[in-house]
């Protein structure tokens, strides 16, 4: 067979070039991809995904809990934070906290939340983490990744078990998507992920000195015809689907403005792919810059500008998505909270527990879920945290089991708990 350059380019031709491009190994009965393609999945189409698309986020490096969802009713707060602490909602400030039920309000950053809030899309979950009790950040972003606290026997993450055992196949390349430019260890398993930066850039995360001339090659194979019609017609779709989104023209919904930041825009980026209606199921989202021992701000600084990234990010999202937001649910998590008492360097320390926000059309908002503790002495966790009462796999697993359409798995999605204690955060799916 012939190709556009001229050079005529036989299976056992092609599978040289191949491995000069990218190292791929070839077997009797298979061919491994190079690792600098999607990964995707070739096995023929399956059942229509029976869930919703589920948008997590993770902020990582421990997000000042205490901070965000301020538990004005508990005066122990202002003792612990004479520095750091929000004002009462009843200052009547600008400044102060915007009050949700009498004893929990947000952070002012926070504000674009409450529109979420009042339409009943988002709900918070306080004093929620992980009962291991580390204050490391690898372990513990491992440990809530895996979805296994303590154990790092198992290799494979909670959402990469979820698509493992859901009662459905989707071959779309796209079923799974990483934001960013390494895939988050929670998708870790056999089902294809692929990892995204940016749409508009997107060229099958190769070289791009390499990239035509694969392209080329492929074609030749595709039209002539050989046992990597799969591979060749699946990677033309990723393409395709990917090209048929005009970045360049594109205007979100509703009047959402996106923050101008790297977190901004995978959120909007997720919104297109979402409303191409391409097969995504799972998208994950990274924001780093949590961990504020030092300068962490009350009003202004640190963690007031990430707080505000956040919230906007998230909110521009939800409108953008318009009706389709009725088809998807948003989890954020963060790997530990901070200490209850801030330290001498206008900061917090590693904690314990923490908040976690949830967002969609059909989540049963307007309410902070969860037991409080309590913030006196003799309450808190530790040397000082705030205790957990409810455990982050409470939460992930009734989204799984309610949302996601994959009800009868939770035993191997988060292996060896057993204490689940749903909280009602979502509605059931119908």
């Amino acid at each position: 067979m012939t190709i556009e350059t001229g050079r005529s380019v036989s299976r056992r031709n092609f599978l040289k070039l191949a491995t000069g491009l990218g190292g791929w190994a070839v077997a009797p009965d298979a061919i491994k991809y190079p690792s600098w393609m999607p990964r995707m999945a070739f096995a023929p189409p399956g059942v229509e995904p029976q869930g919703d698309i589920l948008v997590a986020i993770f902020q990582r490096g421990g997000m000042d809990g205490l901070n965000a969802v301020i538990p004005h009713g508990d005066a122990e707060y202002y003792h612990l934070r004479s520095a750091l602490a929000i004002p009462e909602p009843a200052s009547g400030s600008d400044n102060a906290g915007i009050d949700l039920d009498g004893f929990f309000g947000l952070h002012p950053a926070l504000r674009p939340f409450k529109d979420l809030w009042d339409a009943k899309a988002l709900a918070i979950v306080h004093a929620v983490g992980s009962p291991d009790p580390t204050h490391s950040h690898f372990d513990a972003m491992d440990y809530m990744e895996r979805g296994t606290p303590g154990e790092k026997q198992i290799a494979t993450g909670w959402i990469g078990r979820h698509l493992q055992t859901a009662p459905w196949h989707n071959d779309s390349p796209f079923r799974a998507i990483g934001m960013g430019g390494i895939m988050q260890a929670s998708l870790r398993g056999p089902v294809p992920v692929t990892t995204l930066q940016s749409i508009a850039n997107f060229h099958l995360q190769g070289r791009t000195q390499d990239l035509a001339r694969l392209q080329q090659t492929l074609a030749a194979l595709y039209s002539q015809g050989s046992n990597l019609d799969a591979a060749a017609a699946t990677t033309f779709s990723a393409t395709d689907l990917l090209a048929g989104i005009d970045v360049a023209h594109y205007t979100p919904a509703g009047g959402a403005s996106y923050p101008a930041t790297e977190f901004g825009l995978a959120c909007k980026q997720v919104a297109q792919i979402a409303k191409a209606e391409i097969g995504m199921e799972i998208a994950c989202i990274d924001i780093g810059g949590w961990d504020t021992h030092n300068h962490e701000g009350g009003l202004d600084g640190e963690l007031p500008n990430l707080l505000g990234e956040l919230s906007s990010g998230i909110a521009a999202l939800y409108t953008d998505l318009g009706d389709l937001a009725r088809r998807v649910t948003l989890v954020t998590m963060s790997e530990f909270g901070r200490r209850a008492y801030e330290n001498g360097s206008a900061g917090t320390d590693h904690g314990h527990g923490n908040v976690m926000f949830v967002a969609g059309g059909n989540v049963n908002g307007g309410k902070v879920y969860g037991d409080w503790p309590g913030l006196s002495k003799d309450k808190l966790y530790g040397t000082g945290d705030l205790a957990v009462t409810t455990d982050f796999r409470d939460v992930l697993g009734e989204i799984v089991q309610k949302r996601l359409g994959n009800p009868d798995n939770l035993a191997q999605i988060f292996p060896e708990y057993t204490s689940w204690n749903t909280r009602g955060v979502v509605v059931a799916r119908s």
